[in-house]
């Protein structure tokens, strides 16, 4: 989240060369297939990576066929979502606003934490909101990255691909679709809820 809203603001706010690459990389696991991203996550995270051989050297932090890997895939998957939510958010504050809070003595990150970002916070909610639902669906990054082991990185949606590649799983697939179901439906539900709270409190 704190890297998402960084990467908003540069892209709502600022003025600089290679803004339209950046704009670019960060929405690029959207357009790309999967298991490309999963792919590049192991070249760069594995245990011989670009990455992950510095950080099990230096941190005994392990990504590739490990948990925290499922969730570094789930993550860079749903980033995109949450860093376009935040930045619409972000270009919608009336910059008026933060202009009279800095006219009255706020320095910069004091207009972004008591302007910028509490008008913004239903963008912010809308942002986590999408990338938990786009991280609770994610498979082929996943299972590229980090296969599918049972009680280690066996997802939600690998489950359900395994059982109904087993004889006799359909129910206990059909079980699962419905939990995710069930999931999806509650965040959509109680991110609109508390958005609209949010909203009601800012036009207050």
């Amino acid at each position: 989240m704190p890297v998402a809203v960084l990467v908003a603001l540069l892209l709502a706010r600022g003025r600089f060369p290679g803004k339209t690459l950046l704009d670019g990389l960060v929405h690029l696991p959207l357009v790309l297939p999967p298991v490309v991203t999963g792919y590049l996550l192991l070249l760069s995270f594995g245990r011989r990576g670009l990455f992950g051989e510095a950080l099990a050297n230096c941190c005994g932090l392990v990504f590739s066929f490990r948990w925290t890997g499922a969730a570094l895939a789930a993550g860079i998957m749903g980033f995109p979502l949450m860093v376009r939510a935040i930045r619409l958010s972000i270009e919608a504050v009336d910059r008026r606003l933060e202009d009279a809070a800095e006219t009255l003595g706020a320095g910069r990150i004091g207009v972004l934490f008591v302007v910028t970002l509490p008008l913004a916070a239903p963008g912010l909610l809308a942002g986590l909101v999408l990338a938990f639902a786009k991280a609770l669906g994610e498979f082929g990054a996943t299972i590229t990255f980090v296969s599918n082991i049972p009680g280690e990185t066996r997802t939600l949606p690998a489950a359900i691909y395994t059982l109904t590649q087993t004889p006799g799983g359909d129910a206990a697939a059909l079980h699962l679709v419905l939990v995710a179901i069930g999931l999806s439906l509650l965040a959509l539900v109680a991110s609109e809820l508390l958005a609209r709270r949010l909203a009601s409190r800012i036009a207050g």
